[in-house]
């Protein structure tokens, strides 16, 4: 599936982590132009940056870091601009990672945990989603839908009432997705959630779309 010739521009960031074919493919089939970015340059004209991933954080952060990435992703989060954050996405945007005591972005007060009292490690599979407020990325998607979750870690917030946008539980309950103005994360991974998942990826592409703000 080819990507729309109009569609906003999705700068994808490409620090050697995750199935950006996947994510690319999913966004494609929600009329966005996906491109990898793996430079700065790579974030001039795009509508919106999605991070993606899977991994740990300190080889993330160290390959950002090498690409000159870490400083970009920062001004274009504090200037408002659409950002999506896919798993270890989310996750980089904390202050510090209990998981290899990585310094992260620190656009976020908090840090990456594991999982308490999880009865597995790592969670996979698909597990509720429910949501703290109402949010424009969940237009047209139960409430407690199933997504598609592979990680053992998670950010904790030190403030959860502006920012947490849902919680799901596997042991104690954490943080899946947050929110705050044109910035979104989630802890799931909507390019393998099926429908709702692609749903969810073309309210972020429509949002940007319209110039509206990624926000409730």
């Amino acid at each position: 599936m080819s990507a729309a010739p109009d569609g906003p521009r999705v700068a994808v960031v490409d620090y050697g982590a995750g199935n950006l074919v996947s994510i690319e493919q999913a966004l494609m089939s929600v009329g966005a132009r996906p491109a990898r970015a793996t430079g700065p340059a790579d974030l001039d004209g795009a509508d919106l940056v999605v991070v993606p991933g899977v991994g740990a954080a300190a080889p993330a952060m160290e390959r950002l870091d090498a690409q000159g990435l870490v400083d970009p992703i920062r001004r274009w989060i504090e200037a408002g601009r659409p950002f999506l954050g896919i798993c270890l996405g989310l996750q980089l945007l904390f202050e510090g990672s209990d998981e290899d005591g990585a310094t992260t972005l620190g656009v976020l007060p908090g840090r990456t945990r594991r999982l308490a009292d999880a009865p597995t490690l790592p969670h996979i599979g698909w597990n509720q989603v429910e949501r703290r407020r109402a949010h424009p990325a969940f237009e047209g998607i139960a409430p407690g839908a199933d997504f598609y979750f592979v990680h053992s870690y998670a950010g904790a917030l030190d403030d959860t009432d502006e920012v947490a946008l849902a919680e799901t539980t596997h042991g104690r309950p954490f943080v899946s997705a947050v929110a705050r103005g044109r910035l979104l994360g989630v802890q799931f991974h909507p390019e393998r959630s099926g429908a709702d998942g692609l749903r969810l990826l073309g309210n972020v592409v429509r949002h940007v779309t319209a110039d509206l703000p990624v926000t409730a």
